[in-house]
């Protein structure tokens, strides 16, 4: 399960009415091989899920995980900040043992 904070719905629902979106397309939140750590995260609006997905729903977000993804974002919360040391979403992951500044890679 992933947690969505109350900061990271309000992007979130910002975002979707600005860019036009319907309430059918969702976050996908995925674990991609690459960035400073090894690996990334991938966050984007979509409208598909596949039978290998898994949907989660918190605060009214639903998020969209592909199986591999799973098992590195269990127990993950999605915030959002925008204050002067950085602005947007980021993971705060459990499972992570490292992570770069930005805060957009990490390992295990």
């Amino acid at each position: 399960m992933i947690i969505v904070s109350d900061k990271a719905k309000e992007r979130i629902l910002e975002l979707r009415k600005e860019e036009g979106r319907t309430e059918n397309e969702n976050i996908r939140v995925s674990v991609k091989g690459g960035g400073c750590s090894g690996l990334m995260y991938d966050l984007n609006f979509d409208a598909q899920t596949t039978e290998t997905d898994h949907v989660f729903e918190d605060k009214g977000i639903k998020i969209i995980v592909d199986r591999k993804s799973l098992l590195y974002l269990a127990g993950t919360t999605l915030e959002f900040s925008d204050g002067l040391n950085g602005k947007g979403f980021q993971f705060i992951n459990p499972n992570a043992s490292r992570t770069c500044g930005c805060g957009e890679s990490f390992s295990v």
